[in-house]
């Protein structure tokens, strides 16, 4: 079964695809069907997400899973927030502008967290399924590591004290990050999807 995940980025399509690997849903993007991305204008994570998912879901007439997530900074009062993806114009940049607003804080203090708000919306848009995670951390010096995207080489998760996300193999970083633990908590909505090819 065909599930449109709502995301032109394809760093998080692979990561998606990896965390539900074992679920018989062909993952396609919006990039594959030809369709742009929508805005994201909402105030909390758990509005875009859906926002994202009831808009895509009838125009490609299928069920669309969509996300909204980012890196929360205990200093900068939970920046940058749902703005992560908007807080400068690359990957690299966003990285450097971080680090750059962090410079004086001291290591104790760079506390945050990372949280992921997903939602499963069927083809007329009117059923909505909800899920969220997040894993808590801080912010290293640096950026560490290649396996990842966005802000992973900089986060130091707590459950894997002094590896950042991106040093992470494929399998732990799954298990813990943000992302995974909203998907696993949506997987048996998606698995009633793929037996059944609908959900009430």
């Amino acid at each position: 079964m065909k599930l449109l995940v709502a995301t032109g980025n394809p760093g998080k399509l692979v990561e998606v695809r990896e965390i539900l690997g074992g679920l018989e849903l062909d993952l396609v993007s919006l990039a594959d069907l030809g369709l742009e991305a929508p805005e994201e204008p909402f105030a909390t994570f758990q509005e875009n997400a859906a926002a994202k998912a009831t808009a895509c879901a009838p125009r490609a007439s299928l069920w669309t899973l969509a996300d909204d997530s980012g890196l929360c900074v205990d200093a900068l009062h939970g920046a940058p927030g749902v703005r992560s993806a908007r807080f400068a114009e690359t990957e690299e940049g966003r990285r450097r502008k971080l680090l750059d607003h962090l410079r004086a804080i001291p290591a104790a203090r760079r506390t945050a967290h990372f949280f992921c708000a997903v939602a499963l919306a069927s083809p007329d848009g009117q059923r909505l399924y909800r899920a969220e995670g997040r894993v808590d951390g801080r912010i290293a010096d640096a950026p560490r590591g290649a396996n990842g995207f966005g802000y992973d080489p900089l986060f130091l998760p707590d459950e894997a004290p002094g590896r950042t996300l991106a040093e992470l193999e494929s399998a732990e970083k799954n298990r813990l990050s943000h992302r995974g633990r909203a998907l696993q908590r949506l997987r048996p909505v998606l698995l009633r999807l793929e037996r059944e090819g609908d959900v009430e």
